[in-house]
């Protein structure tokens, strides 16, 4: 099933520049991730503040919900593990802080740092996470390529999956 699902992926392009560009992405938006989700912990009182404008339902829990999620999610980014499942729940998180405190409340950080975080998003679950990744490393597959193992057909001693 894992091999399935992460087969189900394309490789995306993988050249020097894009792989270069991957990685940049995974570290910048994974360390504002990290940031912003250790902020929900550190100042979560300023936090729930905030999260109770938004008219969502149990503030505190949101908070320390989003600020796992975030932090999680960021150092998952860093790491180049899980990567693209990582930048769609995260990019959901943007999207969300767009639309509710962004459009909803007019908050110019949602509209401007939550913007380019879901496009680094987007850019990741299109391209991948780069060479120095350990999902590559993890999943045995080279960099731009589908390996068998990766596809999940291959089992030892060359036998294969059926459909």
């Amino acid at each position: 099933m894992k091999g399935r699902l992460v087969g189900a992926l394309p490789a995306g392009p993988e050249t020097g520049a894009t792989a270069t560009a991957s990685l940049l992405v995974r570290l910048g938006t994974g360390t504002v991730f990290v940031a912003f989700g250790i902020a929900k912990f550190v100042g979560h009182g300023s936090e729930v503040a905030s999260f109770r404008t938004y008219g969502l339902p149990a503030p505190d829990a949101f908070v320390y919900a989003i600020g796992g999620l975030e932090l999680v999610g960021g150092l998952l980014l860093l790491a180049g593990l899980a990567t693209r499942i990582a930048a769609l729940v995260l990019a959901g998180d943007m999207l969300t802080a767009i639309i509710v405190s962004g459009i909803g409340q007019g908050e110019v950080i949602s509209l401007t740092l939550a913007v380019a975080q879901l496009a680094g998003m987007l850019w990741l679950l299109v391209t991948g996470p780069g060479r120095l990744a350990l999902d590559h490393r993890l999943l045995g597959a080279r960099p731009g390529t589908t390996s068998p193992r990766r596809r999940g057909l291959a089992q030892p001693g060359g036998q294969h999956q059926g459909g």
